[in-house]
């Protein structure tokens, strides 16, 4: 069943933000944008964003084909993807900027493109570039975005500002990118907001500030607070994340916890030996590489055991075994790109 929606003009107002400007909203009632929309699917009842064959073209460009992605209620679901694979155009049909051209997109139990005046108070936006109005200061802009979404927790405002050693009295042009990116993200995090969307939220902060960041959305998880989290920072996103999704070439083509993709993914032996193994004693390996003394192997992570054992009677100097990293995984699946078929 489809139903046909028209534009309202009612109480617009068009409001130049740190992240751009905002459509025309309407803050007494959503403004439906002409066009046809399908009806909406209810959402299933753990899940805060559902987006099932999501599509999207600029042109000739197919920046998303066929996107899956669905994100639990309480969760840090980590989105992973190098630059142009679709993170963005995902992140911006979430926000409602721009409309998909095909699929369907659910977040809050809302239609992003829809109902985007009521989403955006439930919801808190990070991008990697903030830029703020110059002329008023940190603690004015913070003040400005909480209200935009219903108001901020004084308290943890506060805290937020001490523990970030940020100074809200300055103005926005005398701030540097990574005070910029402090102040959007306490106002995100100050307020009582049911879903944090963060892109590459930790752009040009120093390694103490990071560590200060991923203790503040562990805070947030503890609350109930949900979080797309859309890093580059690959121990950002080991450290946070309940779950991950990788996108390539506008595909999610892994999905699951840190611990079923590394299961995907061979641990690295490296061993300095007494003797040269036989071949005949290495069965239990895959990739090998011998360098005098020293091997170099990679196994499947349920043979790693079997591994040792074939290189005890061998001598060992030293042994390190190295599980399966994020990057690894990462590196794995984007270094062949020739292939077509990838696993989802």
């Amino acid at each position: 069943m489809r139903k046909r929606y028209h534009q309202t003009h009612r109480n617009t107002h068009t409001l130049r933000t740190p992240f751009g400007d905002s459509p025309s909203w309407d803050f007494d009632s959503v403004a439906l944008t002409a066009g046809e929309c399908e009806e909406a699917v209810p959402m299933s009842a753990d899940a805060v964003i559902e987006v099932e064959n999501l599509t999207k073209s600029f042109g000739s460009f197919q920046a998303l084909r066929g996107l899956d992605l669905k994100v639990e209620r309480g969760q840090v679901h980590g989105f992973l993807g190098p630059n142009g694979a679709g993170k963005s155009t995902t992140i911006r049909v979430l926000l409602g900027l721009l409309r998909p051209d095909g699929g369907t997109v659910r977040l809050l139990d809302g239609d992003p493109w829809k109902d985007v005046v009521d989403l955006h108070r439930r919801l808190a936006y990070v991008p990697g570039d903030v830029s703020l109005w110059p002329g008023m200061t940190g603690g004015e802009a913070i003040d400005l975005l909480g209200a935009l979404r219903g108001g901020l927790n004084k308290a943890r405002r506060d805290e937020l500002v001490d523990r970030f050693e940020l100074d809200p009295r300055k103005r926005g042009r005398q701030y540097s990118k990574g005070n910029r990116q402090k102040v959007a993200i306490v106002a995100a995090l100050a307020s009582d907001a049911e879903l944090l969307i963060l892109d590459e939220p930790t752009s040009g902060l120093d390694p103490l500030m990071e560590n200060v960041f991923q203790e503040v959305v562990a805070d947030a998880k503890r609350r109930g607070v949900t979080v797309l989290l859309s890093s580059h920072v690959m121990a950002e996103l080991e450290t946070l994340a309940d779950r991950l999704s990788i996108i390539r070439d506008g595909r999610i083509v892994e999905s699951g916890t840190l611990t079923d993709l590394r299961g995907q993914t061979r641990t690295v032996i490296r061993a300095v030996l007494e003797r040269v193994p036989d071949p005949a004693d290495l069965t239990a390996f895959g990739e090998v590489r011998i360098d005098g003394d020293r091997l170099t192997a990679a196994v499947d992570s349920d043979k790693v055991a079997e591994a040792i054992a074939a290189l005890a009677p061998l001598g060992l100097v030293s042994l390190t075994v190295a599980p399966p990293s994020l990057e690894s995984l990462f590196l794995r699946l984007y270094e062949n790109e020739s292939d077509p078929e990838v696993t989802r």
